[in-house]
């Protein structure tokens, strides 16, 4: 693939790290390339290893496994062609606005003759001219980004990474820093040959990038790419552009598989143990009460964002549940209730619980943490000791998200309690 313009190359790229006796995959076997004059987004769920890809590219993390290649090149250490925005503003706040561009060149041994210039040139060019003399703590959210962004841009790297750049800034000022940042780039005015942007949000990908490359967590993989063969500027509301969208969601979300594959397995036994989508129950029965008024209780997916104003991620965390608990079923970027999911969308608040508690109990992580509390004495936990048995499943912070998640359902449905003060776990007695 080297040559023709070529700048990137992730060659079955591997990531792993232990935790205690567990080896835990964060990405496997991940192979893409990057040409210059492109602008590609990674695009999956939370936890599918993107902004560890991302940092591998860049060369802040060394992979377990594999290669990646510059110019053909093998990269050894920070990659100095390439830098990279994260999510966070990352300024300093003891330094001006100029000052917080100026550090990347002072870095590089630029003198004051050289970096001045730059960096003043570098926020007029983002829009920040009039503010080099004001300090962090004066700007909005949008106004440091883009500080962030000039930052990047002083060193005049051949790739630009960007990490989530808009996920921190409120709806209006990530849409028009969105915005600017195309005009930029598709202006040419950017002293850059391609940019790669790690991003969650499906629109925003179909919006901004000519390509997507799309990934999928446990482990973390890529499981698509899309070309999106739309000019600049796009209309959201266009067919093709919503075609592309709709394309993208029936990627992520799949389509439903029997049941024994959906359930996965418990941990301890054999196979991936399943882990439960992080999502409130109230959203849960929102989005089953929308979809039983839909026509014939179908929806397309993408139609759901807007409907129900909640982001992509979110979004099919939801789906994935109701698929998990078989009130609907997926497939071809549609969601459709099933008899069961459209019986507890009508049903009064005590006969939903009980559907819940039904559905809840099939679930093979929830059952092996009812078989944990069953044989502990007066059938009491501590949640410390529930989250490290989860830990052998699961990284740290997952596990964590984990018990949170399973004892936020159990509460609901009237199978645990929990005590906040001794943060112990505990049955709730059968009737």
């Amino acid at each position: 693939m080297t040559g023709n313009g070529v700048l990137l190359e992730v060659r079955h790229v591997h990531q792993r790290y232990r935790s205690g006796e567990r080896v835990f995959t964060a990405v496997q076997d991940v192979n893409l390339f990057l040409s210059a004059g492109e602008f590609v987004c990674l695009l999956g769920p939370s936890g599918c290893g993107k902004s560890t890809l991302l940092r591998i590219i860049t060369g802040l993390q060394r992979p377990s496994q594999g290669q990646v290649l510059y110019r053909g090149v093998p990269v050894r250490g920070v990659n100095p062609h390439a830098t990279i925005v994260f999510q966070t503003f990352a300024l300093f706040p003891w330094l001006t606005v100029q000052e917080n561009v100026e550090v990347a060149l002072k870095a590089r041994g630029q003198s004051p003759e050289v970096r001045i210039p730059r960096a003043v040139k570098l926020l007029d060019m983002v829009g920040l001219d009039g503010f080099e003399t004001a300090y962090p703590r004066e700007l909005s959210g949008g106004m440091r980004q883009k500080v962030g962004f000039a930052r990047a841009m002083a060193v005049e790297p051949e790739l630009l990474c960007l990490d989530e750049p808009f996920s921190a800034l409120d709806v209006l000022s990530a849409e028009a820093l969105r915005g600017e940042l195309l005009e930029l780039w598709t202006g040419g005015e950017l002293p850059t040959k391609a940019i790669l942007m790690v991003t969650h949000n499906i629109e925003e990908a179909v919006f901004m990038s000519d390509r997507i490359v799309v990934m999928d967590r446990d482990p973390g993989r890529v499981v698509a790419e899309v070309a999106i063969p739309l000019a600049h500027p796009r209309q959201r509301k266009s067919a093709e552009f919503l075609a592309v969208v709709d394309r993208v969601y029936a990627t992520l979300a799949g389509q439903t598989q029997p049941e024994h594959v959906e359930l996965g397995s418990a941990p301890g036994e054999p196979g991936r143990t399943r882990a439960l989508p992080h999502i409130a129950i109230n959203d849960l029965t929102g989005l089953l009460e929308h979809l039983d008024e839909a026509p014939g209780n179908r929806r397309d997916i993408y139609r759901l964002a807007d409907d129900l104003s909640v982001d992509s991620d979110r979004l099919l965390r939801l789906t994935e549940a109701a698929e998990l608990f078989g009130f609907a079923t997926i497939a071809e970027g549609d969601i459709t209730l099933t008899a069961l999911g459209e019986t507890f969308a009508e049903a009064r608040i005590l006969a939903r619980k009980e559907i819940f508690a039904t559905r809840l109990r099939r679930l093979p992580l929830f059952r092996w943490l009812m078989s944990l509390m069953r044989a502990a004495e007066d059938q009491r936990l501590k949640s410390d000791v529930v989250r490290m048995a989860l830990e052998l499943e699961f990284p740290a912070e997952e596990a964590a998200r984990q018990l949170e998640t399973a004892v936020s359902w159990g509460r609901y449905a009237e199978l645990l309690a929990y005590d906040d003060d001794e943060e112990m776990l505990y049955l709730e007695p059968a009737d």
